[in-house]
């Protein structure tokens, strides 16, 4: 797998035009910078409390499965991406340092004059939160057909 190409104009990229360029990366990279799909699926983006989470997380998950009947890939895996980053912004656990939000109440990690690391205070509404978007990130990354279309993504792509 090619890592993603932060050097591209992502202000004037369409990737739906330009599916070739598009590079899924690690993790949640790209996923706030890939158009048009950042802007069809970011207003969908909400988790303050796990009814929010769990609309937002369906809305996003129905573009993945749109996107999926469309043939789209790059739109299949930016949902995943929103999809895994409404996990790991805000689930519990101290594995992973961008999940500050539910461990962190504030959302701030470091002490501002000290630098040091806050103590981890659980936000139980956001890891309920988390909680949901997972599962969903779950189905999605797992998706047969997704599969399949990233394999095809990469070797077509990325040789």
């Amino acid at each position: 797998m090619r890592k993603f190409d932060y050097t591209l104009d992502f202000k004037t990229l369409d990737f739906r035009q330009h599916p070739e360029l598009y590079r899924v990366g690690k993790g949640e990279q790209g996923v706030l910078l890939v158009e048009p799909y950042k802007s069809e699926i970011l207003p969908h983006w909400r988790f303050k409390t796990p009814d929010i989470a769990r609309k937002s997380a369906s809305e996003i998950y129905t573009l993945f499965l749109q996107y999926k009947e469309q043939g789209d890939f790059v739109g299949m895996d930016m949902a995943r991406k929103f999809l895994q980053m409404g996990y790991t912004r805000f689930s519990k656990g101290e594995a992973s340092p961008t999940r500050r939000y539910a461990n962190h109440k504030s959302g701030r990690k470091y002490a501002k004059e000290s630098k040091t690391i806050l103590p981890y205070v659980e936000d139980p509404i956001k890891a309920e939160s988390a909680k949901i978007f997972y599962e969903i990130w779950q189905q999605a990354k797992t998706d047969p057909e997704y599969i399949l279309m990233l394999d095809r993504h990469e070797r077509q792509y990325t040789n």
